[in-house]
């Protein structure tokens, strides 16, 4: 049992009834840090996939479903756990170059965050489809990894960032590192400039994504004074 197989698993649980309050709670968190989204809004399925993405891996929502997996399952909750987070570029597929039986043509993904360089080896069908069509975007996504079996997984649900805001990006991530954020705090507040932008009709990026608006408690849109009246 793959850990693709076992992120499916433990989504399918959270849909039964019986935990419906639990992962209430966890997306009432998740929305807080990162913006609303509700069915009628067009980044719905975006964010819900986003959201279950955040709730297997820093939720930990495997572990209030662990009476329900199998041991193989089980296996994967540390990883997941531990699964490393970033703001990532996609490079060229990476190569065995010393034959020891490495990540033969793996997607080598560059996080512009914290400079760490992930050849990843397993993709699900949606996610291999979204990299494809990505045009050097940036995008906010988890990768978990396995000595035993050797396997570095990329874990369906990630947020692309338009590509028009890439240039708007590097500045707020500057800010962000001399305020030392950490990962979640950083990367929570681009996603709110993502869902700000979207909100929006006829802006340019650097409207939404703002050094400003790196903190939760302030308003993502700037707000624009009234002209004065010429007379």
């Amino acid at each position: 049992m793959g850990v693709l197989e076992t992120i499916a698993r433990i989504v399918q649980l959270g849909g039964e009834g019986k935990h419906g309050s639990h992962v209430a709670a966890m997306r009432a968190r998740f929305e807080a840090r990162t913006g609303a989204f509700r069915p009628e809004d067009p980044w719905f399925e975006e964010r819900s996939r986003a959201f279950w993405c955040d709730a297997v891996t820093t939720g930990r929502f495997g572990r209030v479903v662990e009476a329900d997996l199998t041991d193989e399952e089980r296996a994967w909750l540390g990883p997941l756990e531990r699964a490393h987070r970033g703001l990532f570029r996609a490079a060229a597929a990476a190569r065995d170059e010393d034959g020891d039986g490495g990540p033969h043509g793996a997607q080598l993904l560059l996080d512009v965050w914290s400079g760490a360089e992930l050849a990843v080896t397993s993709f699900d069908d949606p996610s291999r489809a979204e990299l494809a069509a990505a045009s050097a975007q940036l995008f906010d996504a988890r990768v978990v990894g396995s000595e035993d079996p050797w396997e570095v997984a990329f874990v369906p649900g990630a947020v692309f960032h338009p590509p028009d805001a890439t240039a708007a990006i590097t500045p707020v991530l500057a800010a962000a590192r001399a305020r030392s954020m950490r990962t979640d705090e950083a990367l929570d507040a681009l996603l709110r400039m993502e869902r700000t932008l979207r909100s929006l009709s006829r802006v340019k990026a650097a409207y939404a994504y703002r050094a400003e608006a790196l903190s939760p408690t302030a308003p993502v849109v700037p707000v624009r004074r009234a002209a004065k009246d010429p007379k």
